[in-house]
Formats: C-alpha cells, structure tokens, sequence
C-alpha cells in the first residue's frame, strides 16, 4: 500500500491538471487539490484494492469537483442530444460507460431498440426506419422519446455539470451501491 507521500508524489501534477480543466480557475484547482489529498489521507485505510488506486484517486477528486460546483453554482440542465465521444483521457465518459447500457436496457423494448440502432450503432434514421418496420417520421419519433426517457433515467440517477459545448466534466451519482 502507498504512502499519502507517494501518492502525493505520483498523482500530483496530473490530478492538478485533472481539476484545472473542469474548474477553470488555477487558484480553485490548487484549493480543490489541498481538498482531495486530505480525503486522500483520511480514507486510504479505505481502499481495499491497491491496484486500484489511480481510479480511487480520481473518483476523490472527481466528487471533489462535483461539490465544488454544486456549492458554487446550479447544474445546468441535461442536454437533449447527449452525444458518446468519449476522448482517451476522458475520465468520466470512461467511469460512465459501464452505467449507459444497463439504462437503455430498462427502456421499453421498442424505445430500447431503435435507441441502440441509432445511438450506438450509427444506423442512419432510413436505416432504423427500414429494420424495425417504421416510416421514416415514425422512426425519428421513436429515437427521440426513446431520448427523452434515456434523460429521465440519467437525470434520475445522476447529477450532471457540463462544458459550454455540452459536454459532461462532472457527474454526482444518486443511486446509491449502483456503479455510477
């Protein structure tokens, strides 16, 4: 198990970088740094897997974000067209991953459906419309509530703070034991 000094040492300047990014403000950052190494060093007897510190580290700082935000100022709403494009250093995108495909699951069938073909196959609207039988306004129809009630689970499990391009730099879970 490492030191606090350690992880000090390893994670330092990257999880500076991490915070400066989705808080603008190096002053805020450096605060929000102090803020994560206390947590750091008050709950390393809490990790249980040594392998898994980096991803223990960044969830800290992660929820660190997340209340610094909620204090400061109000979440601004999920947008309508939430679009997977994840980046390679993309934490959040990486941690949220594992929680988009058991929503859509929940969906109902034909939500589900054309959702997946759409959204996460690339099918072209034509393409969805012709696979699962529908006209071609009744297969935007049903991608776009099938959007809608993907929001409502998204927004019933998660707090959600954006970029101005609309895209997620933090994310609060409120569901409890559940991964996200």
């Amino acid at each position: 198990m490492k030191s606090s000094e350690q992880i000090w040492r390893d994670y330092h300047n990257s999880l500076l970088s991490f915070i400066r990014r989705r808080v603008g403000d190096g002053h805020t950052a450096e605060d929000l740094l102090q803020d994560v190494f206390v947590k750091i060093h008050s709950r390393l007897d809490t990790l249980s897997d040594a392998e898994r510190i980096r991803s223990w580290v960044y969830r800290i700082a992660q929820n660190t974000i997340v209340d610094h935000h909620r204090v400061s100022k109000r979440h601004e709403p999920l947008p309508d067209d939430i679009v997977y494009e994840p980046d390679d250093d993309d934490e959040i995108w990486r941690e949220l991953e594992c929680c988009l495909r058991p929503m859509i699951e929940h969906l109902p069938k034909h939500y589900r459906e054309a959702l997946l073909l759409a959204e996460l196959e690339g099918a072209p609207l034509k393409e969805v419309a012709e696979r699962l039988g529908l006209s071609l306004p009744g297969a935007k129809s049903r991608v776009q509530r099938g959007r809608a009630k993907f929001k409502e689970l998204m927004l019933a499990c998660c707090q959600f703070e954006f970029d101005s391009r609309g895209k997620p730099i933090s994310y609060a879970s409120n569901c409890g034991d559940k991964p996200c």
